[in-house]
């Protein structure tokens, strides 16, 4: 079995549509895959909506999940995962539910962490 974690802006499951900001999203859609196919959907509500560093990497760590599908995601954010063994794809929009067959068929390719500004930019 694999557990993938999608923040999403909805508690709708595999309907709501994934949220922008990983961090302050309000719920995460936790999804069992087993043979390839989606086994069972939870839904949970993010314990550090007010945006508590760090306490989401443990909270999903803590549910046992191995992969997390965003659509952007800090530098920090993303080595703690990686710290605790769980990948990280990123530049996932939409749907839930085809933001997770997409993975499973292959075709959801991450793409690197791009800060919207940087300080050259100004």
């Amino acid at each position: 079995m694999v557990r993938i974690a999608i923040p999403s802006d909805s508690g709708d499951g595999l309907d709501s549509y994934v949220a922008e900001h990983f961090g302050r999203a309000p719920y995460y859609v936790l999804v069992d895959i087993e043979d390839g196919r989606i086994a069972d959907v939870k839904v949970e509500k993010n314990p550090a909506i007010s945006h508590m560093p760090g306490v989401v990497p443990r909270y999903l760590k803590d549910r046992g999940v191995d992969v997390v599908i965003a659509m952007g995601m800090g530098p920090r954010a993303m080595d703690l995962f990686d710290r605790f063994g769980i990948k990280v794809v990123t530049g996932a929009q939409g749907k839930v539910r085809d933001i997770v067959e997409a993975y499973l068929e292959g075709r959801l390719v991450s793409r690197p962490y791009q800060p919207k500004f940087r300080p050259h930019e100004f």
